[in-house]
């Protein structure tokens, strides 16, 4: 951690930790990822150009959002895919976007334990979601951590959505592939797709398919697949693909790989992956706008002195929504 009484790091500590993350030197690694994560205003400075001078060395790995509700086993998952991954060569980052982090401060992901073996792999890097006051805020820190590991040299990203709604849409935005884990025999096996989870999906994986529920897993597997038929696909390139496989034993976890590639390769040989990319940095910028504006208005003691009455009249009907933002933004002097 930085600690709260930290000086800003200078120009050649940013040059230091620029060359740290570059030589994928985890110590490094995590601190400059705190660095990115931190709230003063001098650390947010600095990380801005840390992030920037990494940039070239950005954009390179394959990034994969991981959602599905609790219990279908996201964490044994990433941890059985992962290490799959890193016996194949690559370097895997496991992030998550967490929405309860805002108020709890931290995710559950902090417990390593959930990926025993991913934890212990040289070759494997595991960051909590950071703990920001919004979703968006969270995601744009989570977005940053991205672009750090990648700069250190990992090649593939895995960001998780803890807990369900508004995170997916988050993590679906900022990645190349979004996932969606489903179970076996869960009763109504298109709840996801009422949901509108499954228009966001570019896969669907169904987990525990083994032993007792192997039957049903791929009973599960033939629903979605022709409720698949109704729904819009997301991309006009690709035809979403169901499969099953089981994190435990590790059974179709090689075939559900290849699928990401096939999908990987399919969407840069059409140019809709450099097409997506660019609308989510687009997409990036603005969300910290808007961030960055709420900020402003939480750190003007002015305004947050006059904010409860303004509330208020608006709450009662004394006073429009529009004239109360013309208030707002002629107190920060807009």
């Amino acid at each position: 951690m930085i600690p709260r009484t930290a000086l800003a790091p200078s120009a050649s500590d940013i040059v230091r930790l620029v060359a740290g993350v570059r030589a994928g030197e985890r110590a490094l690694l995590a601190r400059a990822i705190t660095l990115a994560e931190s709230k003063r205003p001098d650390h947010q400075l600095a990380a801005r150009t840390l992030v920037q001078e990494l940039l070239p060395a950005t954009g390179k790995a394959m990034r994969v959002g991981i959602t599905g509700a609790p219990g279908v086993g996201k964490s044994t998952t990433i941890d059985a895919l992962g290490s799959y991954l890193t016996r194949l060569g690559h370097k895997v980052a496991v992030l998550a976007v967490d929405p309860s982090s805002a108020r709890t401060g931290g995710s559950i992901l902090g417990d390593k334990t959930r990926m025993a073996q991913l934890s212990a792999d040289p070759n494997a890097f595991i960051r909590p979601s950071p703990s920001a006051g919004t979703l968006g805020g969270v995601a744009a820190k989570t977005r940053e951590t991205m672009l750090i590991c990648e700069a250190a040299g990992y090649d593939v990203m895995l960001v998780e959505t803890v807990g369900i709604g508004q995170s997916e849409t988050a993590v679906a935005d900022m990645t190349d592939m979004f996932l969606a884990l489903m179970l076996p025999g869960a009763g109504d096996e298109l709840q996801g797709i009422k949901k509108g989870l499954v228009e966001l999906a570019d896969m669907i994986a169904v987990n525990k398919a083994d032993g007792d529920n192997l039957a049903r897993a791929r009973a599960a597997a033939a629903e979605y697949r022709a409720a698949l038929h109704i729904l819009s696909p997301r991309s006009p390139n690709w035809q979403v693909p169901v499969v099953t496989y089981s994190a435990y034993t590790g059974d179709g976890l090689a075939a559900l790989w290849t699928k990401v590639v096939e999908h990987r390769d399919t969407m840069t040989k059409t140019g809709e992956l450099a097409a997506r990319r660019r609308d989510q940095q687009v997409k990036w910028m603005w969300s910290m706008v808007e961030d960055r504006v709420h900020a402003r208005i939480a750190s003007d003691p002015t305004l947050t002195a006059k904010l409860p009455q303004i509330e208020a009249d608006v709450a009662e009907g004394r006073l429009s929504p529009a004239v109360a933002v013309d208030q707002i933004f002629a107190a920060l002097g807009w």
